[in-house]
C-alpha cells in the first residue's frame, strides 16, 4: 500500500474528498451559508463534470483530477451533501468510508463569521466555531480534516446568525462574489496540490 505522505500529512496514494458545506434546494442557492456549494460547483465545472448521486451516500459528486492535465493531476472526489448543513457529517463519514480517503485528505469548505466578507484563511484541524455543518462533520470523524474558511463577517445589528447565515448574500456583495468565489477555488487547488503551508503562504490573508 502507499503510504507515501505530501506537506499536511496528506495521503499521496489516496484520493482528495473535497466537501462543499450547504443546504440543498434552489431556495438556500445563493445564502451565504452555502458558498461551500458554490465553490466545488466551481471546481466541478473547471474539470468538465456534473454532480450524480452518490450511491447510497447521502450526496452528489464529482471525480476527475484538479491541477495539470493527465496524470499529473490530484484524483478528487467534489462533494455536495444532501442532508442539511446540521447533518453535513453522515454523507461525508459514508464517502470517506466508500473511497477509502484519510482524514488528511479531506477538505471542508465552508462560511465563516469571524472573518470579514471574502478573506480566506485555510488549516488542518481544529474547533468548530459553533459551525453547524463542521460539529456534524467532526462528530463524524473526528477534527484532523481541512478547512477552507470563506469569511462572511457578522450580522449587522441585532439580526440573529441563524437568519443572517440564511439570507442571500447583499446586492453589494454579489459584486465580488465571483470573485472570492474563483479565488477559494483556487486556494483549494493550491492546497491539494502544493501542501497546506504553500497555500497558507498564498491565500491567507
Amino acid at each position: 500500500m502507499d503510504v507515501t505522505t505530501t506537506a499536511g500529512g496528506a495521503s499521496a496514494g489516496a484520493p482528495w474528498l473535497i466537501v462543499g458545506l450547504g443546504n440543498p434546494g434552489p431556495e438556500y442557492a445563493m445564502n451565504r451559508h452555502n458558498v461551500g456549494f458554490m465553490v466545488v460547483e466551481l471546481l466541478a465545472g473547471r474539470i468538465g463534470g456534473k454532480f450524480k448521486r452518490a450511491g447510497k451516500a447521502q450526496a452528489q459528486v464529482v471525480e476527475g483530477r484538479l491541477g495539470a492535465p493527465g496524470p499529473g493531476g490530484r484524483r478528487v472526489v467534489l462533494a455536495k451533501p444532501m442532508s442539511f448543513m446540521n447533518l453535513s457529517g453522515g454523507p461525508v463519514n459514508a464517502l470517506r468510508d466508500f473511497y477509502k480517503v484519510p482524514p488528511a485528505n479531506i477538505v471542508a469548505i465552508h462560511d465563516e463569521l469571524d472573518i470579514d466578507y471574502g478573506v480566506l484563511r485555510l488549516k488542518l484541524g481544529g474547533g468548530d466555531n459553533g459551525h453547524n455543518g463542521l460539529k456534524s462533520m467532526t462528530k463524524a470523524m473526528g477534527p484532523d480534516y481541512h478547512r477552507v474558511r470563506f469569511g462572511i463577517g457578522r450580522p449587522p445589528g441585532r439580526m440573529q446568525v441563524a437568519d443572517f447565515v440564511l439570507k442571500d448574500f447583499s446586492s453589494s456583495e454579489r459584486k465580488e462574489l465571483d470573485y472570492f468565489v474563483d479565488r477559494a477555488a483556487d486556494a483549494v487547488e493550491a492546497l491539494v496540490a502544493e501542501g497546506l503551508e504553500r497555500a497558507q503562504s498564498s491565500y491567507n490573508s
